[in-house]
């Protein structure tokens, strides 16, 4: 699926900072914890919770804080539509990482459990 330039350049330049309170109000607003937010995220990044915090006060993009990040290898297992977007049709490799992790928290928040959220066999 393509996105425009705009687009793709909009999400790289979004800072996770700014990003980081929506999630977590919408899984907490689901009855979902902080706690099982910073699990998703860990678990899609490789990063812990410190690591989080500094992300979050160093107020890096999303292209820096992909860039950091080692991806889970089952994230190419992330399937569906997100904003109006089928994540595994997205071309934009940082675009598609976004999407991923808008997904997780979106699954999260919608009452799925952990082990589905995780892909894990």
């Amino acid at each position: 699926m393509k996105t425009t330039p705009e687009h793709d350049q909009r999400i790289a330049e979004m800072t996770f900072a700014s990003v980081y309170p929506h999630y977590v109000t919408k899984v907490e607003k689901k009855g979902r914890t902080v706690e099982e937010l910073h699990q998703v995220i860990t678990w899609l990044t490789g990063f812990d919770e410190a690591r989080m915090q500094e992300l979050i006060v160093q107020k890096v993009t999303f292209k820096d804080f992909f860039a950091q990040a080692t991806l889970h290898p089952n994230a190419g297992l992330i399937k569906g539509v997100i904003c109006g977007y089928r994540v595994e049709e997205i071309e934009t490799p940082l675009t598609q990482q976004v999407r991923y992790l808008d997904k997780l928290v979106d699954e999260l928040a919608k009452g799925k459990k952990m082990d589905k959220i995780l892909r894990t066999p």
